[in-house]
């Protein structure tokens, strides 16, 4: 690709092999994992010469070394489309922003043309999920949101047997270092959130398009901590009550739109949500330990009076090694865990 870069006139499959140092045969097979991107035309032997089209050309762009570190400091952000084409491209852009990020600074930076900043200035995701396996499946979902294509794939069902399914791909979301599509299932004719981890075969329609809908809003679908769904019908009435210890982190931190926090008159915190989906809740509280109580509604409080019951029920069960844990120094680790569930972050 970057070879491709650097001849915008394109290059022939031999040029290719000249460049790398492979045969000519690997050569072309370099090229057709990467045809897609890519647009061909004839030599004057009537051979192939590939190139970047136009419109995917690199343009100029002015960026500041302050703008620079921020763009690189979101870069392991992206790590979950590591072995995608889409990595690939920004891996390409990151190259450049480095060289824009270690030119010598002005004021105190004056004359300092490597401080490294852009090491020591970034992002840390929390456990991403590999997707090198699914790098092909990402590739065509990317295309086919970009070029609006339909995309035929596999996808486990109710049953949890693949089933095939049509899609009109809307959107692509990282959500909690996940991948999911936004599409409309034609077979069923709903709009659905699918995440990639399960998407398999997929095929990008090399002639179909469909049409955005004018009333297609991600914004309807992002659900703040609690998922990725649209909320239709009812909404339910969510009341959790969390320990003062936890109550300060939490003011700070917005969970939901619809969230609404009641401080208690013996300094613990009142938390108020209306959702249509309750699925991500039960773990959330879960996560707090003894600092949160859920007091509405009476599905979800069984729910996790229930997952706890199931947690005593494994330490109460013999074990040929059993640990023996101070009940204060549980305790500290069960305030630093929940803290960290709500963003406080910090170690000591």
């Amino acid at each position: 690709m970057r070879l491709l870069h650097q001849h915008p006139g394109g290059v022939t499959a031999a040029e290719v092999a000249a460049h790398l140092g492979v045969t000519i045969r690997s050569a072309r097979r370099y090229l057709e994992e990467v045809r897609t991107d890519l647009e061909a035309g004839s030599t004057e032997d009537g051979g192939k010469r590939w190139r970047i089209p136009a419109i995917d050309l690199p343009r100029r762009l002015s960026v500041r070394r302050t703008q620079a570190y921020a763009l690189l400091a979101a870069r392991p952000l992206f790590e979950a489309l590591r072995g995608s084409a889409i990595h690939q491209e920004l891996d390409l852009a990151a190259e450049e922003l480095v060289g824009v990020a270690r030119r010598a600074g002005r004021g105190p930076n004056a004359g300092v043309s490597d401080a490294r900043l852009e090491q020591r200035f970034r992002y840390v995701p929390f456990a991403p999920i590999d997707y090198g396996p699914r790098s092909a499946e990402l590739d065509d979902l990317f295309h086919a949101v970009a070029d609006l294509r339909p995309i035929a794939c596999q996808f486990p069902g109710e049953t949890g047997a693949l089933e095939r399914l049509v899609l009109h791909p809307y959107a692509l979301v990282l959500f909690k270092e996940a991948i999911y599509v936004v599409a409309r299932d034609e077979g069923r004719g709903t709009v659905r959130v699918l995440e990639l981890d399960h998407v398999r075969e997929t095929r990008v329609s090399p002639s179909g398009r469909f049409e955005l809908p004018d009333d297609f809003s991600l914004e309807d679908y992002v659900q703040g901590q609690f998922g990725l769904w649209r909320a239709e019908g009812p909404l339910t009435s969510v009341v959790i009550d969390f320990d003062a210890r936890v109550a300060a982190a939490l003011t700070r931190r917005r969970f939901h739109p619809s969230q609404r926090l009641e401080p208690l008159a013996d300094g613990t915190l009142r938390m108020h949500l209306a959702l249509g989906d309750l699925r991500e809740v039960a773990p959330w509280v879960l996560g707090f330990g003894a600092l949160a109580t859920v007091r509405e509604p009476p599905s979800l409080r069984d729910a996790v009076r229930g997952a706890l019951a199931d947690a005593i029920a494994r330490y109460d069960a013999p074990s040929s090694a059993p640990a023996v844990t101070a009940p204060k120094a549980r305790a500290t680790r069960t305030l630093r865990a929940a803290r960290g569930r709500c963003g406080s972050g910090g170690s000591s």
